[in-house]
């Protein structure tokens, strides 16, 4: 047997090069020291995020390179002065190497800093650089709170551009310091494949960074894991997620466009089976956000995260539970025309009845009453809610039955937010005005894309009576614009801890506040 001494410039390649084409040349070689490796730490690939904050905790994520273990240390100060250890947990290929750890114990209000590294399981005294992430812990008392929220990223097409700034909606997001970000949804479009060029009317061209697996439409568990990797390559976004928990809920692009478990796909799918498909995409988008897990119902998406005394979120889930939409006729509430669907919605009643919190705010992925057509070119078939002028009917009546029961519970100081259909708007729903009258007023706020072609408007129905307080939109003339148009918008609702006033305002990514409005309270 031969004994060879590795030369330096052979420490140059990678570690598993190396021994493979070692082993495969029959040659025994010297373990290699701690500083001959460092060429081949871990990395960690995808920035660090946090999400699902309370007053006790959060979840931190991150994604390795390789079979890893991920230690966390936390602290309350930036120097890591007072850091304590957490226990490693494994990041293993199964989950594509990453790996989330819910902090607990720890203080309301505080600033919590977190650093991240990973051992490689193979070599566990070879570690990855550390990545330092921070975030805020819900109040115990009535400071002030502020949020952003928006949804749509990386949508027709429009990638990555770094001529464009990359997703600079999220750099002027961050810039004002909120304490956590509301993704309402199509974090991804798993059906929107992302070329290098886009040939724009004026003839100028939008060039993308691209990966091999946004080349098609997400179709396996690995193309729908490279569509939110490939968010998480913009620098704007890691630095965002760095300093900014989300609160993440799903729309329909996480799957494909439209989705429910009755979709007809489209002929560019070789996979024909929407369940095995939602399936995968569910593990996908569950595996890549910080999301506090369901005991219950794993992989649930509807929660409530409690923010203090002022502010209670109601995140749904307008996708998964939904059906064909086959009653949308009917006067009659069934199973056939399912939104939001039974066991969600007792939970909702629930959770309003238990709140103690002076906003709820309600999360929706879809507006409650612009309406959406299935088939857009010929006008036909409802995708949203809204199933046209007159009474509460097939989905609405979900709709109504939550509006009447927040109503006589009395359930006070509810606001919806939403996105979804690429433009921003102020709605202000009045009884008096509606169809369906067994409501208290209330305000809905749509925002977005964050980063995707702008549409609309859409039209209103005057199911639950509507009226449009502001709309910035492109117009039926001006469809699927361009980031570097300029219209891509986020909202930003601030809430006064002294008065209890709630500010929301929406914005364009060049942080204009095109609209405002402050809301009172109603106490008792």
């Amino acid at each position: 047997m031969t004994l060879r001494i590795v030369p330096p410039q052979t420490r140059r390649l990678s570690r598993r090069r190396f021994l493979s084409t070692a082993a495969a040349a029959g040659v025994t070689t010297l373990s290699m020291p701690y500083l001959s490796r460092a060429a081949d730490r871990p990395q960690v690939t995808h920035g660090v995020q946090s999400g699902d904050v309370g007053m006790d905790g959060g979840v931190v994520w991150a994604r390795a390179d390789r079979p890893s273990q991920m230690t966390v240390e936390v602290a309350t100060t930036e120097s890591f002065k007072d850091a304590r250890a957490l226990p490693p947990i494994a990041a293993l290929p199964e989950s594509d190497f990453t790996a989330k750890m819910l902090l607990g114990n720890l203080p309301s209000g505080q600033d919590i800093f977190y650093r991240v590294k990973f051992r490689d399981l193979s070599h566990t005294a070879v570690e990855s650089e550390a990545v330092v992430g921070r975030f805020r812990t819900a109040p115990g008392n009535k400071r002030d709170v502020s949020f952003v929220w928006g949804g749509d990223v990386a949508g027709q097409g429009w990638g990555i551009n770094p001529d464009d700034g990359g997703m600079f909606t999220f750099a002027t997001m961050k810039k004002h310091r909120p304490d956590f970000f509301l993704h309402s949804g199509d974090t991804i479009y798993a059906d929107g494949p992302i070329q290098s060029e886009v040939k724009l009317p004026d003839n100028k061209v939008w060039k993308n960074l691209t990966v091999q697996e946004k080349a098609k439409v997400a179709e396996t568990l690995d193309e729908f894991r490279a569509a939110h990797k490939y968010n998480f390559l913009d620098e704007n976004v890691r630095s965002f997620n760095a300093e900014v928990p989300i609160f993440v809920q799903w729309d329909d692009h996480e799957v494909t466009n439209n989705w429910s478990t009755s979709k007809e796909l489209p002929g560019s799918y070789k996979e024909r089976n929407i369940q095995l498909l939602a399936a995968r995409a569910a593990r996908a988008f569950h595996e890549m956000y910080p999301m506090r897990e369901s005991i219950v119902e794993p992989g649930r998406v509807y929660r409530t995260i409690n923010y203090g005394p002022l502010l209670d979120v109601f995140v749904l889930d307008e996708r998964s539970y939904r059906a064909a939409n086959g009653a949308n006729d009917q006067t009659t509430y069934g199973p056939d025309a399912y939104f939001i669907g039974p066991e969600q919605m007792r939970w909702l009643k629930q959770a309003l009845l238990n709140s103690r919190a002076t906003w709820k705010v309600i999360a929706s992925d879809m507006p409650l009453s612009l309406i959406v057509y299935d088939d857009a070119a010929n006008r036909k078939g409802s995708e949203a809610f809204a199933q046209g002028d007159g009474p509460a009917r097939g989905r609405e009546l979900e709709i109504a039955e939550i509006l009447r029961f927040i109503k006589t519970a009395p359930i006070q100081n509810t606001v919806w937010l939403t996105a979804d259909v690429h433009y921003a708007a102020a709605h202000y729903y009045d009884p008096n005005k509606a169809q369906f009258q067994d409501f208290e007023p209330f305000w809905e706020f749509v925002s977005g894309p964050l980063h995707a072609g702008t549409f609309g408007p859409n039209e209103l129905d005057n199911t639950f009576g509507p009226e449009l307080r502001f709309i910035k939109a492109p117009g039926l003339d001006k469809q699927n614009l361009p980031p570097s148009a300029g219209m891509q918008f986020f909202g930003h609702v601030k809430i006064d801890g002294a008065s209890g006033q709630m500010t929301v305002t929406l914005r364009d990514r060049a942080d204009v506040a095109l609209w405002s409005t402050t809301l009172d309270p109603k106490l008792g």
